[in-house]
């Protein structure tokens, strides 16, 4: 039998991993395909903010699972301590005595394997199936080969791959930034943003495209303008405008679901409810959106307190719940008389906004003999007395 094993740090697993993995399968064939994280790597110290071994195993499940015959191994997890490959292959040795056991690793890696430990324990007990990064190494790596079956009879596999261009250093200091979304397995980067690993702030793209399943054609195209309107705001007011686009994109992304479902997510996630939310299906969604949204992509408090107020307001809200209540209002496809009034208001006194604002919401929730909202009211005499009105 064939057993190859593809170790790493896998921090995080990207596609330049799943490449190399699916390489190795397609030309070595093994019969067992082990692609084990590393505990401690004994090569390089953890980046910062980094998931936990046990959160980079569940990193590696979702990105090798198409990789056939793959099978995700914690061993080094379990073993604890720095993982020396040596007690890699020792282990498997134990239970595998007769059969092939091929090493996968990258060009780096192979040219210094002289330094690795116990490495010479290494060549008398594995294949080195060493991934080929370009057309340059190619000599450098023919004559290390060489060199190695030379002195220590040892077996080298070279394993033509076109490495991708990245690293998961540079990687993750995109996702700080907003972006890498297209160099991971789109389960691990949604599980980063939801988990904030690497401090990693969504795409907004990204974003976009996974909230916009929830959202009817109309929805999509006041998100759209929502998300705008904030963005302006934020930067007029100086908030940070990639947060206040999060706000925009999610602020509603549960209010096209119908009554019975919100009430479902009500109960799923505790929030109680007064006579007048049960009877006013277009309040829920705020209080539902700002935890689905919590649940799908882990949105930080700030984010979440502006979802969950941008429908009725509150009493001293703060400047970004203020933008994302003011933006969902006057984005450019509401048109109401006094809007135009209060878009220009919105970028000269967010106090005075909000009052009329709040005033105009009272207004029309009063002309449809409705009830006013017990927060809206409390919100509204608020902005009002503060202003000594």
């Amino acid at each position: 039998m064939k057993i190859a094993i593809y170790g790493g740090s896998f921090n995080p697993p990207h596609i330049g991993h799943v490449a190399a993995a699916r390489s190795v399968y397609e030309q070595l064939k093994p019969d067992k395909f082990l692609i084990i994280p590393t505990n401690v790597s004994p090569h390089k110290d953890m980046a910062e903010n980094s998931p936990e071994p046990n959160e980079r195993l569940e990193m590696c499940r979702l990105a090798f699972g198409d990789i056939p015959r793959a099978e995700i191994s914690d061993m080094e997890i379990r073993r604890e301590g720095k993982s020396y490959t040596a007690a890699t292959v020792e282990t498997l040795r134990e239970e595998y005595p007769d059969d092939e056991i091929c090493l996968v690793m990258g060009t780096d890696m192979f040219l210094s394997f002289r330094t690795w430990y116990r490495y010479q324990y290494l060549l008398e007990n594995v294949t080195l199936a060493v991934l080929s990064r370009e057309a340059y190494d190619t000599y450098e790596i023919e004559q290390f080969k060489e060199e190695l079956e030379r002195e220590h009879e040892a077996r080298v596999e070279i394993i033509p791959h076109q490495v991708l261009p990245m690293s998961s250093t540079e990687i993750r200091e995109r996702m700080r930034l907003g972006l890498g979304s297209d160099l991971l397995p789109d389960e691990v980067y949604g599980y980063i943003v939801k988990h904030g690993f690497y401090d990693a702030k969504p795409e907004l793209s990204w974003l976009r495209e996974k909230v916009m399943p929830y959202l009817s054609e109309y929805r999509v195209a006041h998100t759209t303008g929502c998300e705008s309107q904030a963005v302006l705001m934020a930067m007029h007011w100086g908030e940070d405008p990639d947060t206040a686009a999060i706000a925009g994109i999610l602020h509603d992304i549960t209010k096209d679901m119908p009554k019975d479902k919100q009430l479902l997510l009500c109960e799923k996630y505790g929030i109680i409810l007064d006579n007048s939310e049960i009877a006013t299906p277009a309040l829920l969604h705020a209080r539902t959106g700002a935890e689905f949204a919590r649940e799908l992509f882990g949105i930080s408090d700030e984010i979440y307190e502006a979802i969950r107020w941008h429908t009725t307001g509150k009493p001293d809200m703060s400047t970004l719940e203020k933008i994302i209540y003011l933006a969902d209002y006057t984005e450019p496809n509401r048109d109401f008389e006094g809007v135009d009034v209060l878009r220009e208001l919105c970028f000269e006194d967010l106090d005075e906004a909000m009052a009329l604002g709040l005033s105009m919401s009272l207004g029309e929730i009063r002309a449809r003999g409705a009830v006013p909202f017990g927060d809206t009211l409390e919100a509204y005499t608020w902005y009002t007395s503060e202003r000594g009105e």
